[in-house]
């Protein structure tokens, strides 16, 4: 690269994108890797490992995302940001018809062809997740200008009815768990390529007579170059802490969750490729990758697998599908409907059902 811009191959200006391009993204790669390091070493030291509370925060929700195998972070390209990465409700979003033949204007800071986002946007997803527990999610942002968007959500989980029974075996009538988390998100774009976000969380707790409630903030940082293809994202999610626990004398871990990822769209073939490192506090860390085929325009082919199988193997012969998702979107004027499926081995399959709106 270097050898052709000395052979005056690029441009003044070209070669000044191409310089820029590099030190920001040198610069935000020191960074994830920085906080990467730190937080690796902070949970490492910790013994935590199946301790947390709260695991319904471990679930991914967005159907798009889990349908490529949850490798989402440094795409982060619609509502599922609200819960991935924050970063993402305020970066640019590119066109999938004009990533390949957008243009610079003649003007000192080359201007990006981006999708419009609408003013205010809405998400809804529904999960029939393994053992039949019920999972919603709502979100809605609102874009306040071009750099600053806003968000709200709820996320639920219902565990269904237990049977109560005393130490000797006797039933006693039947009782009820949920738990339940509010969000509210804040996105900036920094830049014309990076993006910041943060989204403070109250989670709590019920099980039969018994409660419990926390507070945790996510962290989200995604740098994108400025061709439109090639994502960097970093995720910090539930770092924070219990209020209360369920019993007075003790209270529980979070189930902190550091997450690193890569996106890029190949260059003359509809495809985006993409791919996650996470670090939980309470287990090993894991792979994901994923794609998105694109050549069907609005409607979108995903596939997805993931290490964290691992987890739910028990020997059989379903352990090879174990970890394996996809599903499909389909977009209609401002509407966009996503389908996941993902298998867990012997322990089921999850299907997941997004809705998103611009208004």
């Amino acid at each position: 690269m270097t050898d052709l811009m000395r052979k005056g191959f690029f441009s003044k200006r070209e070669r000044f994108r191409l310089y820029e391009d590099g030190a920001v993204m040198k610069n935000t790669l020191v960074t994830i890797f920085v906080i990467i390091a730190v937080c690796s070493q902070v949970i490492a030291g910790g013994d935590n490992a199946g301790k947390s509370a709260y695991s319904f925060l471990k679930i991914g929700i967005s159907a798009k995302s889990q349908a490529m195998g949850g490798a989402y972070v440094g795409l982060a390209d619609d509502l599922s940001s609200l819960y991935v990465n924050p970063a993402g409700l305020a970066a640019p979003v590119f066109s999938m018809k004009n990533v390949d033949d957008f243009f610079y204007e003649e003007e000192e800071t080359p201007t990006i062809i981006a999708k419009p986002i609408g003013n205010n946007r809405f998400i809804a997803t529904y999960i029939n997740y393994l053992l039949d527990f019920q999972t919603g999610y709502l979100g809605y942002v609102r874009s306040l200008n071009e750099k600053t968007a806003l968000g709200a959500s709820i996320h639920y989980q219902n565990y269904g009815t237990f049977s109560r029974f005393e130490v000797d075996g006797t039933e006693r009538g039947t009782f009820g768990a949920w738990d339940m988390a509010f969000g509210i998100s804040y996105s900036k774009k920094l830049s014309r390529n990076l993006s910041i976000g943060a989204t403070s969380k109250v989670i709590f707790e019920h099980i039969d007579n018994y409660s419990s409630d926390a507070m945790a903030l996510d962290l989200g940082i995604l740098y994108r170059l400025t061709d439109g293809r090639t994502g960097l994202g970093l995720a910090i999610t539930n770092l924070g802490f219990q209020l209360k626990g369920l019993t007075k004398s003790h209270k529980d871990p979070l189930p902190l969750v550091v997450d690193a990822g890569f996106s890029h769209r190949l260059k003359g073939l509809p495809f985006t490729f993409t791919s996650d490192v996470t670090l939980p506090s309470d287990n090993d860390p894991y792979f994901a990758i994923g794609g998105q085929w694109e050549s069907f325009d609005p409607f979108f082919i995903r596939l997805g697998w993931t290490l964290a199988s691992k987890d739910y193997k028990t020997g059989s012969d379903r352990d090879n599908y174990g970890g394996l998702s996809g599903g499909f979107g389909y977009t209609y004027q401002k509407y966009i409907f996503d389908y996941s499926y993902s298998s867990y081995a012997d322990l089921g399959n999850v299907h997941r059902i997004t809705l998103s709106v611009e208004f």
